[in-house]
């Protein structure tokens, strides 16, 4: 290749990988935090139950306006018959007196329909406001432990903003140290590949893993110590040291 650096400045981009490998972790923790898997399953709990509490206050809503316009038909009934047992003493006319007991003979059966019924209506209104009471508790429950999981998280994400904002300043200085040009070929291989440099050790590269063939360790060999050189495997700054073994 044709750029070329200092031993000691290709040396500085082992500091420097260190610097970005830890900002790529603490990036990788703040967004696999353990809260937010059950935060996330919390979120979706808590639409089903919230559209449940909806549901059942609406039933609860149909229950009440039920036995409030059951009422209603009770109070007619009873003040029509109330009217009626009032007005058949003064009553004179034969007629109309059997009339008004056969009247009243239908509001009291009326009546004793409507109070049944009003004690059906009553019984689903108690059931709907238990139902309503249950669904309430399960939402305050789930919304209260993911308030706080949330808090936990927002706890351990700020110590790791922390670390990261220290990192980052930590990368800034040793990047300052590297020159402009070997800087440069170093952010775009790490932008493409992951790694922007590796150690050569033990004719071993460190990112990959893999051990250089024979032919790429005579090629490295005949390189000059400031030749900036690529891992054949990584495509990283392939960094020589003692450590090396060539």
């Amino acid at each position: 290749m044709a750029l070329k650096a200092t031993p000691n400045d290709q040396r500085r981009l082992l500091t420097l990988q260190e610097a970005d490998t830890l900002i790529v972790r603490l990036q990788g923790k703040l967004k696999s935090l353990p809260q937010t898997q059950r935060i996330d399953e919390l979120d979706t709990e808590l639409s089903v139950l919230d559209r449940a509490v909806l549901e059942r206050l609406g039933a609860h809503d149909d229950a009440t306006a039920g036995v409030a316009r059951i009422e209603s038909d009770v109070q007619v009934v009873r003040a029509r018959l109330q009217r009626n047992r009032d007005r058949l003493p003064t009553i004179t006319d034969a007629k109309t007196a059997t009339a008004t007991e056969h009247e009243n003979e239908t509001l009291e059966r009326r009546q004793g329909i409507l109070e049944d019924l009003e004690l059906e209506a009553m019984q689903q209104q108690e059931d709907a406001a238990t139902a309503l009471a249950e669904a309430r508790r399960e939402a305050e429950t789930a919304r209260a432990e993911r308030d706080r999981l949330a808090a936990e998280r927002e706890l351990a994400a700020g110590d790791l903003e922390q670390q990261l904002q220290a990192a980052r300043a930590e990368r800034g200085e040793r990047a300052a140290e590297v020159p402009t040009d070997l800087l440069a070929l170093y952010d775009r291989q790490r932008e493409r590949y992951g790694i922007g440099a590796t150690l050569l050790q033990r004719r071993t590269s460190v990112a990959s893993g893999v051990e250089l063939t024979a032919a790429e360790l005579y090629e490295i060999r005949q390189a000059a110590d400031e030749d900036v050189l690529l891992d054949p495997n990584s495509s990283a700054i392939l960094v020589r040291t003692d450590e090396s073994g060539i």
